[in-house]
């Protein structure tokens, strides 16, 4: 080949390559939507989506997920407020140096202490603030002391060994804080440091957020702003986004049902499938008659038919004990070991043996079961508690639906008033410290079963602290036997989602959980 042609084929090469970092466009504002109000705005005082989705772009963490990969791993994770990270050889320190220059929007200086302030809290142990809930304080209940040395370099000092601390630090439940900020004026206001500043928030009508001119990364964001409308109605949602009044859907909204419904009237319409790191899942309330009694719980895990459940997903959903099964997560159970816990065999000899259990209780045809399944006003929570109530129905349980405001479900469910809830669990790490850690440990505020195991527990300790991958690996598995078998918090499945955007709608990749990947900072408008 002549040189010529040499010369040639490298500027088509060089010009293919660099096309996509010249195509990037500034201005205009993302249509977004929400299927609700927020309980409040305030990230650490929640365990919803609701809340990440509008303030994730407004806050940032010290690390984050890589934006632009749907696979979450702390092998390739984005510096945000720390500059870089450091263990030390034992594994039981972690040192961040700090990004110097960086402003709160209201124009005070970022440093150490925020960070220092911002996980005191969380911890619990801040002299003179407190959270009103604080849903994953037990995800930190391995830091024994945070240290500053000056303004621009802190560090997490651990009790043991932890490799699993960057994972929580790295989710987008883990935003820093201001701490000249009371956490309480949080819940209706939002001072972060990100890439865009809350401009408006209209209960039932919309959330605005507006580009941050002082943001710390240079040349970000890319919009001026984002819109998020609150659109209740999950049809009326579909019909939006296909009409183009919003460009992107709200996370954890799309089953397989509504992506053929939208790609039929919009052929063009780009569709991401992803894990949401989300599991349906059935509380019971472990320390309220009638369910203190194990074979109580044990006799409605049996009753429910997974793949019974699976198939009313219509491929919505795929079998799952806690922790997403392979291959959205490494940690999980394999199908031949989910075949081996109730509600995962035979349907007739489960049933039977549901049976079985209720007589052994003192429940039966002339004394059935009776309570309420709770569950939040949103479809994927009615239908789930509708199945449910079907499914035990035909082991004798006669059981009615309690719908319960949207808003008011979490906090329901941390105040534990409830029998039973058909109930939803997201995860905003991708390692089974934060399943584990949030929802089984006897002291934590969101095992709303409190369900408490000692031997379960120090299992969970030895699993997080072991960092020989395969070792864990087993030692996870054991623990989700455990859970199933004392049916813990039933697990139907993992879902499914079928994100959609319009094709105008550049850089916006989801994740495979669905708390990450809102910062959208990347996000660009083609038009």
């Amino acid at each position: 080949m002549s040189a010529i042609r040499w010369l040639l084929l490298a500027f088509i090469m060089l010009a293919g390559l660099a096309l996509p970092a010249q195509a990037q466009k500034y201005g205009g504002v993302l249509k977004a939507v929400h299927r609700e109000n927020p309980p409040n705005l305030s990230i650490h005082e929640n365990a919803t989506v609701s809340t990440t989705w509008p303030m994730t772009p407004v806050y940032s963490n010290l690390v984050f997920y890589h934006y632009d990969k749907a696979v979450e791993s702390t092998d390739d994770l984005v510096a945000e407020l720390a500059e870089s990270w450091t263990w030390s050889d034992d594994g039981k320190k972690l040192t961040f140096k700090l990004r110097r220059g960086v402003k709160w929007h209201d124009g005070h200086p970022f440093t150490s202490k925020d960070v220092k302030y911002t996980f005191d809290l969380v911890r619990d142990v801040a002299p003179d603030k407190k959270l009103r809930l604080n849903p994953r304080k037990l995800w930190y209940d391995n830091v024994k002391e945070i240290v500053t040395a000056g303004d621009y370099e802190v560090s997490f000092v651990l009790g043991r060994a932890q490799p699993s601390l960057l994972s929580m630090l790295a989710n987008g439940y883990s935003p820093v804080y201001p701490a000249h900020i009371d956490p309480g004026e949080l819940r209706t206001k939002a001072i972060g440091t990100g890439p865009f500043k809350l401009k408006t928030y209209e209960p039932d009508k919309l959330i605005e957020v507006v580009r941050n001119p002082d943001f710390f990364v240079k040349g970000r964001p890319y919009l001026d702003g984002i819109t998020y409308t609150v659109i209740k109605d999950r049809q009326a949602r579909a019909a939006a986004l296909m009409t183009g009044q919003i460009e992107v859907l709200f996370p954890q909204e799309a089953p397989i049902t509504l992506r053929d419904q939208v790609k039929s009237a919009v052929p063009k319409m780009v569709v991401h499938v992803v894990a949401q790191s989300a599991q349906y899942n059935i509380v019971l309330n472990n320390k309220k008659p009638p369910f203190d009694n194990i074979k109580v719980r044990q006799a409605v895990n049996f009753a429910l038919d997974r793949n019974a459940f699976l198939a009313t997903q219509l491929g919505s959903a795929v079998a799952g004990a806690n922790v997403p099964p392979p291959p959205y997560n490494i940690w999980g159970l394999p199908a031949a070991e989910l075949a081996k816990l109730p509600g995962y065999g035979d349907p007739a000899k489960d049933k039977a043996q549901a049976r079985r259990l209720l007589a052994e209780a003192g429940y039966g045809p002339g004394n059935p079961l009776r309570f309420a399944v709770s569950t939040r006003t949103t479809p994927l929570y009615q239908d789930m508690g509708s199945w449910m109530i079907s499914q035990m129905n035909e082991v004798g349980i006669l059981a009615t639906m309690d719908p319960v405001e949207s808003s008011l479900w979490f906090p329901k469910l941390a105040r534990r008033d409830f029998l039973v809830g058909a109930n939803m669990t997201a995860s905003g790490s991708d390692d089974p410290d934060s399943w584990f850690f949030e929802n089984y440990l006897c002291d934590s505020q969101r095992n709303y079963s409190d369900y408490c195991n000692k031997d379960v527990e120090a299992l969970i300790e030895r699993s997080s602290r072991e960092q020989n991958k395969d070792r864990r690996r087993a030692l996870v598995w054991d623990i989700e036997r455990k859970l199933a078998l004392d049916a813990a918090r039933p697990v139907l499945g993992h879902a499914l989602d079928f994100q959609m955007n319009w094709p105008h709608v550049k850089g916006y990749v989801p994740h495979h959980s669905l708390y990450s990947y809102g910062r959208m900072q990347n996000v660009w408008l083609d038009k």
